[in-house]
């Protein structure tokens, strides 16, 4: 299986330069012909596979066109990484950063290429994957998780990554910025949506390092589906409310019995026989962490909404012609969606 596509439109790199850069600063790479391929499925930083001669890495660069304020910021994620690799095994090692716009147009950070396959459709028709398998890969899925939710933060040097106290406040008042900043389509609900938002803030969880976009297409399984890898794209990594993580993890956990809303909205591998429940995950979460999840309904409803936010921004660019991705044309369907059902959680008490 492929997992990488020729450069789309619009969105390459000087190669020339980019060889030169990395034969100056890093050691024992083969000067040989450079090969640049690019990952298919991110939606927000972009990134590429490249190879010399037998030696491999990935580059991580943002999204071309305008972007919001402190988004996309490569050294920050280059730090992250740098310090917590060696005491989480799933996290991928980075190399190199640089902020020298001269080299592909954009700061930039080099890592190393974790192997691994992600789980999506037609992975699972290719493997014949029973419901058995699907039931361990939930568990797996579970238990990282937990084991994320569970690093001391600050023995890996990561205390200032974050600002916990106010952590739901702070992310729901950037997302409402963001909407505004990005909007383009009139939604009903939305005003009931953020004003229930903003006066049912549950009191906060104690601070852990979260992922904040822990999600099937974000984790790579050994080849026999029987263990993670890699957890990818750390960009949104911080200290703050587990209980959040969990949310925008099991946001994206789509079951067979759900509203249209989501199934037309969101990546449907989840929603087979096999895959456990939202219900079951939060539970089991709850008793490997002894957390108290009785607000979790509040927590779900805001990462449906962070999730609109986000395909709003990327609709945005589609829509002014900053990206010709063809994918983001759906967005402005989704982001609907999205927020219709968002605020049908807040007339709901269960997942």
């Amino acid at each position: 299986m492929n997992e990488t596509i020729p450069i789309r439109q619009g969105e390459g790199i000087d190669q020339k330069s980019l060889k030169q850069f990395v034969l100056n600063q890093l050691s024992d790479i083969p000067d040989d012909n450079i090969e640049v391929r690019q990952f298919p499925s991110g939606k927000s930083n972009l990134t590429y596979e490249i190879r010399m001669g037998e030696w491999e890495a990935v580059l991580r660069r943002p999204p071309f066109g305008p972007l919001p304020p402190k988004a996309h910021d490569m050294k920050r994620e280059y730090e992250l990484l740098n310090n917590l690799y060696t005491c989480f095994p799933l996290a991928p090692k980075p190399y190199i950063y640089s902020d020298d716009k001269t080299i592909i147009g954009s700061p930039f950070y080099i890592m190393e290429r974790k192997k691994g396959l992600t789980l999506n459709d037609d992975l699972i028709r290719k493997k014949n994957m029973t419901i058995q398998d699907k039931q361990l890969i939930s568990q797996l899925m579970i238990d990282a998780i937990v084991e994320l939710h569970n690093v001391d933060y600050k023995k890996a040097g990561l205390e200032n990554f974050g600002y916990p106290q106010g952590f739901i406040e702070r992310r729901l008042q950037n997302w409402i910025n963001r909407y505004d900043r990005y909007k383009t389509d009139d939604i009903k609900v939305i005003d009931h949506l953020i004003k229930w938002l903003a006066n049912n803030i549950p009191k906060p969880q104690e601070p852990t390092l979260i992922h904040h976009d822990f999600k099937l297409n974000n984790v790579l399984l050994s080849d026999d589906s029987k263990s993670i890898t890699a957890i990818l794209d750390w960009e949104m990594a911080t200290i703050g409310d587990p209980l959040f993580d969990l949310a925008a993890s099991l946001s994206y956990w789509v079951e067979v019995t759900d509203s249209d809303l989501l199934k037309n909205s969101l990546e449907t591998t989840t929603a087979q026989a096999g895959f456990i429940s939202r219900k079951e995950f939060l539970e089991s979460y709850a008793n490997k962490t002894n957390r108290d999840i009785s607000s979790f309904n509040y927590y779900l409803a805001l990462a449906y909404f962070k999730i609109a936010v986000t395909q709003q921004q990327i609709y945005y660019r589609y829509k002014t012609g900053a990206t010709q991705d063809y994918r983001f044309a759906k967005f402005q369907d989704s982001v609907k969606n999205l927020i219709i059902y968002a605020e049908k959680l807040t007339q709901n008490k269960n997942l």
